[in-house]
């Protein structure tokens, strides 16, 4: 059956905030949408779509309260989905819990195109929990994704410490840890299933960019989130080591410091952004 949105409230000329019931979620979720600036004078044309995903502890409305994608995009012709992914930013199957990435992937892009004439071109970028969820979903959905980026993402789940800083993660929401794919080790398929550097032959043919930091060293910002970046790091490069042993093209920026915040993943924004736009067919 198709689904319409719940509810629509205007936040401004192009601003949205869509309520869509989810069968996925259970219930209606969010998305925020910058439409076009020409949306309302071309009733005829259809856009690409340019997805924008949060963090762990945050929300689908911090890209537009972090960042200026709102007066960035002015011009550019296209639409920008902004979906929700819950507390812990993790758009994933849960194993006792919400399924964000039917969510994400199918039900958000089928509305999208329903209400919004979207095209079926679109791109998937991610900060923290939602870098992992950019990978995950390209890797996943071959195709899906003409393009995918990940600032400073959780890319393998497998690697030394990452199973226990999800738990924590998810345990910061009072969540069970092993609401996300049960215990590591007894359900270690689940893991690798959900896992970006295990489903990487997946991203074959499509335009990739990973950044993320050294952190504690250099960085700007309180120890924390340097902290957390330092955790991350060895996980990005065994993402990246295995995308060069498949021989599957990625553009890399790690860079020496670097705290878990917005002000490097603005400016890793800005340094995919050529790439994005390009597979968006947009102007830079």
């Amino acid at each position: 059956m198709d689904t319409t949105a719940d509810s629509v409230i205007r936040l401004g000329p192009r601003t949205l905030d869509v309520s869509i019931p989810s069968a996925a979620l259970g219930r209606g979720a969010p998305v925020r949408l910058i439409l076009p600036s020409s949306f309302d004078t071309h009733p005829d044309r259809r856009y690409p779509v340019l997805y924008l995903l949060h963090g762990a502890h945050d929300d689908y409305t911090s890209w537009t309260r972090e960042t200026d994608i709102e007066a960035f995009t002015e011009g550019r012709e296209l639409i920008v989905a902004m979906p929700d992914a819950g507390p812990t930013g993790i758009p994933t199957v849960w194993r006792d819990g919400p399924d964000y990435e039917t969510f994400q992937i199918t039900e958000v892009p089928a509305l999208l195109a329903r209400q919004y004439r979207a095209s079926g071109v679109r791109v998937v970028a991610g900060v923290s929990t939602g870098g992992y969820g950019a990978m995950a979903h390209a890797a996943r959905h071959p195709g899906a994704f003409a393009a995918a980026a990940s600032y400073s993402g959780i890319l393998d789940t497998m690697a030394p410490g990452v199973p226990a800083l999800m738990d924590a993660i998810v345990g910061r929401e009072n969540l069970s840890p092993r609401s996300l794919w049960g215990n590591p080790l007894v359900n270690v398929l689940t893991w690798l299933d959900f896992n970006p550097r295990t489903r990487a032959e997946g991203l074959r043919g499509t335009p990739l960019y990973v950044s993320s930091g050294s952190g504690v060293v250099g960085g700007i910002g309180d120890w924390l989130p340097e902290a957390l970046e330092s955790a991350l790091w060895p996980s990005a490069h065994a993402f990246t080591d295995t995308l060069a042993m498949l021989r599957i093209p990625v553009t890399t920026h790690y860079y020496a410091g670097g705290g878990h915040s917005w002000t490097y993943w603005k400016r890793e924004f800005g340094a995919s952004w050529p790439m994005l736009a390009g597979a968006l067919g947009v102007p830079e």
